[in-house]
């Protein structure tokens, strides 16, 4: 069994879709207007893993901060490479005691929050 594919709701779907694309190397594969109600239904691919990016459907309340999902992880091999290349194009990050890159149980590790609210974790590959 392997994972293919998350789905994200967002209600900026334009700068949603520039951040996938842009700062975290997504290529846009399909984009559909008007899908089922919806104002956009796109995938976007990075390797292997699929992103299915939507906007609600119309007329559709949505809450955003109670997504089940907490956050994303890739593992890269250069943390710091990685974040000075996302630092020119984005710069929200969560910090731990004001610091954009930290350690958890010997790994580098930050995160960032793409414009949805969805939590990017980018960790070192030594953990596994």
């Amino acid at each position: 069994m392997t994972i293919h594919h998350i789905c994200i709701e967002t209600l900026d779907y334009q700068k949603s879709l520039w951040f996938y694309t842009e700062v975290m190397g997504f290529e846009l594969k399909k984009e559909t207007k008007n899908f089922h109600d919806r104002e956009y239904n796109s995938w976007l691919k990075l390797e292997e893993f699929f992103i299915e990016l939507q906007t609600p459907k119309k007329n559709q309340k949505i809450d955003l901060g109670k997504s089940p999902i907490t956050h994303i992880c890739f593992f890269v091999e250069n943390v710091e490479k990685i974040l000075e290349k996302i630092k020119k194009k984005y710069n929200n990050f969560k910090l731990k005691n004001n610091e954009i890159i930290y350690d958890v149980e010997g790994e580098k590790l930050f995160k960032i929050i793409a414009p949805e609210g969805t939590i990017i974790e980018i960790r070192d590959t030594t953990l596994f």
